[in-house]
């Protein structure tokens, strides 16, 4: 398939894994016709999301959104076919692309309301009030300062935005970026979920070198906490060592 738009858009770590994976699976890919309205769309909500701000992003509604690029004249008005192509990818069945997970998000147009989430101070993040965030302050208590929240709250657009630049780093490939992040309407920071870091790492609290840091073994000896995706989840996502399930 031709996939010109996507190659300067990936690593050659990741070009490498699209040729493997394309060579030995089943994988679900963009189509060809598809590719310049995904990349369109990814475009703009890249730019929702400069405009709104990142910690306003991670709670924006979908039909916020929409609304943000359609009053401002440097993203453009999402249009019908953009629209359709984010429903889709929104409501259809990701056993498809081998991720079993369920589904927290009923409606592409669920709001969060602000008045269920607190904002973490010098994070950018926000979590619910009630157990979500109790646990996390207990959690900061037990483990230490060295540990802050790295992703909280999700809305629907801060999910797609994620799984779409997923996508992208594939090279299209909707399949590969399932196993490695939940879909739009299928995340748990929907609900409750969580990721944390070890303060100074950077991007590598979001790999397996996470688990080599005191931090993490703190983590896993918490009896009021587990980890979401384990290794052979039954999700069919990666191992996540930084993802806290709140029990």
């Amino acid at each position: 398939m031709n996939r010109r738009l996507f190659l300067g858009l990936m690593t050659s770590s990741a070009i490498s894994a699209m040729a493997s994976t394309k060579a030995s699976d089943d994988s679900v890919w963009i189509s060809d016709d598809e590719v310049p309205v995904f990349l369109s769309i990814a475009k703009k909500i890249e730019l929702v999301k400069r405009r709104v701000g990142s910690g306003n992003f991670n709670i924006l509604s979908y039909d916020d959104m929409l609304k943000t690029a359609k009053y401002h004249s440097s993203i453009g008005k999402f249009t019908p076919v953009e629209l359709a192509f984010m429903e889709n990818i929104f409501y259809q069945n990701p056993d498809i692309h081998g991720f079993y997970g369920k589904k927290t998000v009923p409606q592409i147009t669920t709001k969060i309301n602000k008045k269920d989430v607190v904002k973490i101070r010098h994070t950018g993040h926000y979590l619910f009030r009630g157990h979500s965030k109790e646990s996390y302050k207990r959690v900061i208590s037990d483990v230490g300062r060295s540990l802050y929240l790295t992703s909280g709250v999700r809305g629907v657009p801060k999910q797609m935005n994620l799984y779409f630049n997923k996508i992208k780093r594939t090279g299209g490939n909707i399949s590969l970026a399932s196993r490695s992040l939940a879909p739009p309407a299928y995340s748990y920071h929907s609900i409750g979920d969580f990721d944390v870091g070890k303060k100074g790492w950077g991007y590598k609290n979001f790999t397996i070198s996470f688990i080599a840091t005191k931090e993490f073994w703190k983590l896993r000896r918490l009896t009021y906490i587990s980890m979401r995706y384990t290794v052979n989840n039954k999700e069919g996502v990666r191992f996540e060592p930084w993802h806290v399930k709140i029990i």
